[in-house]
């Protein structure tokens, strides 16, 4: 990336997490395979422009899913696989981590896995020295650094946004509860420092350049900014880090991050008190389950193509821009189809595992159209029972940025989420670029030498040029969602029956 944000060359690898002796996992072996491989595309597409591989750069920076469970031992190893927020196991912990801290505590938060761990008696918790997300972990290999921004330590441990570190009277009640089950050191001790957005925080090693670039070519010393989370990249990538405005993340999960003025006081369960890359207060409402089940159906539409086109080649962005679009002509209400896209738990929902369903009743009107527009509400059903919340709180909010493959195809997405949220909803042409873009302007942000605050140098460095496309909600599609969400609450006992029903295997 340039100094002004523009991309030189991008590389991916493309992953998925497994449902593993039941827990969500992700084995640090593919991670460094798909660090490696995306490394290795995006040396190879520099070099095709340049004609040079890359060798240095004026800094780095590592974004990874947040919270989840990477607890390690004195010799470094991994004491159990990688539990990550999409495990929905910890609901004892939760609940009582919340009572005693009086702040809502997620199940996907790293404290809450480890509580729970203590609280079942697992047999590695005395041997825990380390506790770290997964963008810590990459972060501390390749730089020795074990060191958090405040954006992912969030979602660690509560944090003092006075002080931006974790909060010491919290911390000292974990240590006393946590006493009473298990022998373990202070919580403080066991978890990263915290950094906030501009300070470095370290430096590329000798063993983290091999690391990623097994043929050599990187140097050691390149500078990191501090490791973040996907949700505060996210914030970052569509400039939503100033009060009153907010973003919207559509991938895996799909979660809302609204920025705010001050903390709100109530306790809500649906609501994670978390935080920008800078520490500004932020209410997060955060769903495990987002565009996978409209993708698999995706998938399912061009397979019947290519069975149509005897085998012709299909390119599935043409099936998700025209599937899409076909979408818009659909009933405002998706004509009395109902999806619900539940692969996992959805703690929003109080439900401990999902089972994708979809439901019409003989009356409804069964068109490609309507099916496809349920399965879109059905990515944004649980956000908006979150937002809810918030609005009844007297949050307000000037705009939303939404960021996601799902915005490429314009004018879809991001109509329908106007409607189902009830807010406007902007869309930049950065908005594909996600959180590495997002991270790489943090990185972009230790060369700030006019003392601006993160907010002031994205708006004045980075999107100064940029204006994003502003959907406002349609009454009619507005109403129409309403009626799909109605059903769609009715519904969930179908989801409780069917989790019961259906075993997985």
């Amino acid at each position: 990336m340039q100094a002004d944000g523009t991309t030189v060359a991008a590389g991916s690898s493309e992953w998925e997490n497994d449902f593993v002796d039941g827990h969500w996992t992700y084995s640090l072996e593919e991670v460094w395979d798909g660090l490696r491989t995306a490394y290795a595309d995006l040396a190879d597409k520099y070099c095709a422009k340049t004609g040079q591989r890359p060798k240095e750069f004026s800094a780095m920076g590592v974004s990874a899913m947040m919270h989840g469970y990477l607890p390690f031992d004195s010799r470094d190893e991994l004491l159990v696989p990688f539990r990550t927020w999409r495990d929905t196991y910890t609901g004892e912990a939760a609940a009582q981590l919340t009572e005693l801290f009086d702040q809502n505590v997620p199940l996907r938060w790293s404290i809450a896995h480890f509580y729970q761990a203590i609280l079942d008696g697992e047999d590695h918790v005395g041997d825990v020295v380390f506790l770290t997300t997964l963008a810590g972990y990459v972060h501390w290999q390749l730089t020795g650094e074990k060191v958090l921004g405040v954006g992912d330590a969030v979602g660690m441990f509560p944090i003092d946004s006075a002080v931006n570190d974790y909060d010491p009277e919290m911390a000292n009640a974990f240590d006393r509860v946590a006493a009473e089950h298990a022998s373990v050191q202070p919580i403080k001790k066991l978890l990263p420092s915290v950094l906030v957005a501009g300070e470095v925080a370290g430096e590329l090693t000798v063993k983290g350049a091999r690391l990623l670039d097994p043929a050599g070519d990187l140097v050691p010393g390149i500078r990191f900014c501090p490791p973040e989370g996907d949700a505060g990249t996210g914030m970052v990538a569509t400039n939503a880090v100033r009060p009153r405005t907010g973003n919207v993340s559509v991938g895996t999960s799909i979660f809302a991050m609204v920025v705010l003025n001050e903390r709100i006081a109530a306790v809500h369960p649906e609501i994670d008190p978390v935080a920008t890359p800078a520490g500004a207060p932020v209410a997060m409402v955060h769903c495990n389950n987002g565009t996978n089940e409209l993708s698999a159906w995706m998938d399912l539409f061009a397979q019947v193509a290519v069975a149509f086109g005897k085998n012709q080649i299909i390119d599935m962005d043409d099936v998700y821009r025209v599937l899409l679009t076909e979408a818009l002509t659909g009933d405002e209400d998706a004509g009395g189809i109902i999806a619900f896209n539940y692969l996992s738990g959805e703690p929003i929902t109080k439900l401990t595992e999902g089972r994708p369903l979809v439901v019409r009743g003989p009356d409804a009107d069964l068109t490609v159209a309507n099916f496809l527009r349920a399965q879109i509400y059905a990515a944004f059903a649980t956000l908006e029972l979150g937002m809810e919340i918030l609005r009844a709180d007297g949050v307000d909010i000037d705009v939303l940025y939404a960021h996601g493959g799902l915005f490429r195809t314009k004018g879809v997405g991001q109509r329908l989420l106007s409607a189902a949220l009830h807010t406007p909803v902007g869309v930049a042409e950065s908005a594909a670029e996600g959180g590495a873009w997002g991270i790489a302007l943090l990185a972009c942000y230790l060369d700030e030498e006019n003392g601006r605050d993160l907010p002031e140098f994205l708006e004045n460095e980075i999107f100064v040029s940029v204006d994003p496309e502003i959907s406002e909600p349609r009454q009619v599609d507005a109403d129409g969602f309403d009626r799909f969400l109605k059903c769609y609450r009715e519904g969930l006992e179908l989801q409780r029956a069917a989790v019961t029903a259906i075993p997985v295997k």
